[in-house]
């Protein structure tokens, strides 16, 4: 049920900016817009129509001149909240923006909670709790695959898919229900068979989508990319190259990364989390060996390994222990192997790398030309990246929905091995454990307490 006061936010953040963005949203928001122009609320109608851009003058309380802003009236129930919504588009800075905030709480609007304006254009029933997510994780986007598969959230294929899974379940609980009520007659002997195939169809379908999406995962979460290699092999330097800054101590000196360096990066719309470890070696120093070992457990949480071998030097007891690594991880994650500082003299064997079909890479003279080693390993890197966010079926979005979705598979697990002894009561009971898990990704039975927590990560205003 939606609130009945009305509600105020910034929907641009303050700073120094050409523009302010500001909404109201509720039964009297009408009313607010006329308080702040100086007109009579009888008037106010006649002067900003719905959907019509108006200039207007607004006004401090005492009636100085606040700004001059563009008025934009959407008349319930065609809002993004489905109620009446008033939009400020103020000149920039922040003192205009909180004073005309500051005005609208004078006249009886509230500050919004985060996320409470998509909340009611969700209780509205503008838009389902898929969709809501979706909002809330576009926002936060980096990655292009992501606003792609986000977008066909908001589209609403997956309450489509969800209706139709819940469209089924209901067709077997109500085949169900039918003959408990006619608990006297012989069950057709093909019946319980039936509803088996129907429900692992089902599960086939759900089991999938889990499995994929997991996969999928860092599309909305960013690559993990792990630079692993022995000292002084360049880790740093191609970290401070991708990220054209020297986020990371260079030096000669064995040993001066101790510790794991996580820099976000972004790659022709992929967002990357670099992470820059420890030189892999055998060493007695205390500090040093903690380093390793993170390096080592970076390595096993990471998406990606990024392996350097220095190309001036013959392969060593720690390249060869790298290399082991590597084939250790071969069928769990991508692997890229760089033989750097080609520009020196070659003396390293690359026999043992051919398997991983390594690149060249120089981090001497121009990095950044269209022909330079590094932008040629950015493409290799880029084009990997592509290919493995070849994305045709839906994904699941939020953690909130993974579990949903577990939820269900669980639930028709369960009713397998009733169903199979011709318990039929006990196989609705736990259709309808799943109907409930499938029906909560889309508009949950019970919802309400659980809406102030998803709808508290948005920001205000939106």
């Amino acid at each position: 049920m939606l609130d009945n006061d009305t509600i105020v936010a910034s929907a641009t953040t303050y700073g120094r900016s050409s523009l302010n963005v500001l909404r109201l949203s509720g039964k009297n928001a009408l009313f607010i817009a006329s308080k702040l122009a100086k007109f009579d609320f009888k008037d106010i109608e006649n002067f900003i129509k719905p959907r019509i851009a108006k200039l207007t003058k607004i006004y401090f309380e005492n009636g100085a001149l606040l700004d001059e802003c563009i008025v934009l009236y959407f008349k319930a129930p065609n809002s993004y909240t489905t109620e009446d919504v008033i939009e400020f588009q103020c000149h920039g800075g922040s003192f205009i923006a909180q004073n005309v905030l500051q005005e609208c709480l004078k006249f009886g609007a509230r500050l919004a909670n985060p996320g409470e304006f998509t909340k009611r254009a969700f209780l509205g029933g503008r838009i389902d709790l898929s969709q809501a997510q979706a909002v809330a994780k576009l926002i936060d986007s980096q990655n292009a695959n992501a606003h792609q598969m986000l977008m066909r959230h908001l589209k609403g294929e997956m309450h489509d898919f969800c209706e139709d899974l819940r469209s089924t379940l209901i067709g077997l609980l109500a085949h169900s229900e039918v003959f408990i009520d006619y608990a006297d007659e012989e069950l057709p002997k093909d019946f319980l068979e039936h509803l088996e195939q129907k429900l692992q169809v089902v599960l086939k379908k759900l089991n999938a989508l889990l499995e994929q999406s997991q996969n999928k995962r860092m599309l909305f979460e960013g690559y993990k990319l792990c630079i692993i290699g022995k000292p002084n092999v360049g880790k740093s330097s191609l970290l401070n190259a991708l990220l054209r800054n020297n986020r990371a101590i260079v030096s000669e000196i064995a040993g001066t990364t101790r510790d794991s360096i996580e820099e976000n990066f972004l790659l022709g719309g992929h967002l990357l989390r670099l992470i820059d470890t420890a030189g892999i070696r055998d060493s007695e120093d205390v500090v040093e060996n903690e380093g390793i070992k993170r390096s080592l457990e970076r390595a096993n949480e990471s998406d990606l390994l990024l392996a350097i071998f220095d190309s001036s030097c013959p392969l060593s007891k720690e390249d060869l222990q790298i290399i082991e690594l590597l084939k250790t991880y071969k069928l769990q994650k991508k692997i890229l192997v760089l033989i750097n500082k080609t520009d020196l003299t070659m003396q390293l064997d690359s026999k043992l790398l051919e398997e991983f079909n390594p690149l060249l890479l120089s981090l001497k003279g121009d990095l950044y030309s269209e022909d330079s080693l590094l932008e040629q390993f950015k493409a290799k890197l880029e084009t990997l990246l592509d290919a493995n966010e070849n994305i045709e079926s839906l994904l699941l979005v939020s953690e909130y929905q993974f579990q949903a979705v577990q939820n269900c598979i669980n639930a028709l697990k369960n009713s397998l091995e009733p169903l199979e002894n011709g318990e039929l009561e006990l196989f609705s009971f736990h259709l309808n454990e799943a109907l409930s898990a499938i029906a909560s990704i889309t508009k949950p039975y019970e919802y309400s307490q659980m809406l102030d927590v998803m709808f508290s990560d948005f920001c205000l205003g939106k």
